[in-house]
């Protein structure tokens, strides 16, 4: 009999055993649909603004267009053949790379420090904490047209400070040799918000504990901060690199404001040169083209930057 009984209570426990997994196989399923109805918004709008030029940049980038941007002829790689063997592309190139060695380091170690200085505790930080945010708020056309204003020949301010220690006035925007430094010094301010904002919030995460355990060992503020705090710091640091770099390339509304490209193509980066050729020359395709390319570059490079330094970064 306890040999039947069990033989029959067998079947049965097999059957709310499915039961519960197919239960649980539609509650999976029916949070899994629940979650992309929410995603769908988003991924609308990534699609609109983001996938579906792509995808027309790429086939535009093997077109040749008319003045109106209608596909005339398909002519394949001839577009980018066209770009790799231009010398006004690889001047861009060498202007791009020029910028971002003068913006981005330079950025992040002001950044840097002024975030290192302004950290304490003392009466009045949140007023240096506040002004050292504030390019943040300020667009990139209200930030050119401040320096542009600074930078003028004959009424600007850094020409009039010059005269001040008896130096010869510079034309900042016109002369070859400092159109780039100058449009770099300006960039530099317009990102040093957002970098200080970021690092600073980075040396808040620091416990307490940790100054404190480096003051007992006797150790100072300038070696607690190179070999504890930065180590601690580098995931913020490195984020920051990552973003300064993207950003150096893809810079070009100060550019077109300031310089235009010029002075003798002195500040002209691939990202203005890109401009040029779509929305100035009417040449869609390479622009498009060139837009691809930048892309790579850029995609390149930061693997590079994740292979080559995320080793370094200590995220404990």
């Amino acid at each position: 009999m306890h040999t039947i009984k069990k033989d029959l209570q067998l079947p049965s426990q097999t059957l709310k055993l499915q039961g519960k997994t197919r239960t649980l196989t539609a509650a999976k399923w029916t949070e899994t649909a629940l979650g992309y109805v929410f995603l769908f918004p988003s991924l609308l709008l990534f699609g609109i603004f983001l996938f579906y030029p792509l995808v027309q940049s790429v086939y535009l980038s093997l077109h040749e267009t008319d003045p109106r941007g209608r596909v005339a002829s398909f002519v394949g790689l001839d577009n980018f053949v066209a770009i790799f063997t231009s010398e006004r592309f690889y001047k861009s190139l060498e202007v791009t790379g020029l910028f971002t060695l003068l913006t981005v380091p330079t950025g992040i170690a002001l950044a840097l420090l002024l975030a290192a200085l302004t950290h304490n505790h003392l009466k009045g930080m949140r007023i240096f904490q506040f002004v050292f945010s504030l390019p943040v708020v300020l667009s990139v056309g209200t930030s050119a047209v401040i320096w542009m204003m600074l930078f003028h020949p004959s009424v600007g301010m850094l020409n009039y400070m010059l005269s001040l220690v008896g130096l010869e006035p510079v034309a900042w925007l016109t002369d070859p040799r400092w159109a780039l430094l100058s449009v770099s010094m300006m960039t530099v301010w317009m990102n040093l918000g957002f970098n200080y904002i970021v690092l600073l919030s980075g040396l808040q995460s620091v416990p307490e504990e940790i100054y404190d355990s480096a003051k007992i060992d006797g150790s100072g503020p300038f070696r607690t901060f190179v070999q504890i705090i930065m180590p601690l710091l580098s995931p913020t640091v490195f984020f920051v690199t990552i973003v300064s770099i993207i950003g150096a390339f893809q810079s070009f509304g100060q550019i077109h404001i300031l310089t235009k490209g010029g002075p003798v193509n002195a500040t002209d980066v691939l990202v203005y040169s890109l401009y040029q050729d779509a929305f100035i020359n009417f040449r869609f395709g390479t622009g498009s083209a060139q837009a691809i390319v930048l892309f790579v570059l850029i995609l390149l490079l930061t693997v590079v930057q994740f292979k080559a330094f995320e080793r370094n970064v200590h995220y404990q």
